[in-house]
């Protein structure tokens, strides 16, 4: 079981991920209201969508305005999309 400290760390990271989402896919955004509090339900990592999902009910028990936002999958990490790259050696 994760710490809530790692939950927030992977909440940080998906953010971002979405956040670039929503960078590649505008029309997604015009239908999150501007007050809204998103919450992220990765369906890919069940321990993170209970945590989040606690978080939304509380978010809605408190009267804020929730849009959840379902993840199905999220493709593999890479640590560069740089594909190639050539060097030349200064003389």
């Amino acid at each position: 079981m994760n710490s809530e400290k790692e939950m927030i760390e992977k909440n940080i990271e998906l953010s971002a991920e979405f956040s670039r989402y929503l960078f590649e896919h505008p029309e997604i955004e015009t239908k999150i209201p501007i007050d809204a509090e998103i919450i992220l339900l990765p369906e890919f990592d069940l321990e993170l969508k209970k945590f989040n999902l606690k978080l939304g009910k509380t978010k809605e028990a408190e009267g804020v305005r929730v849009v959840y936002v379902m993840i199905k999958s999220i493709r593999p990490k890479t640590l560069s999309r740089i594909e190639k790259v050539e060097l030349e050696a200064a003389v």
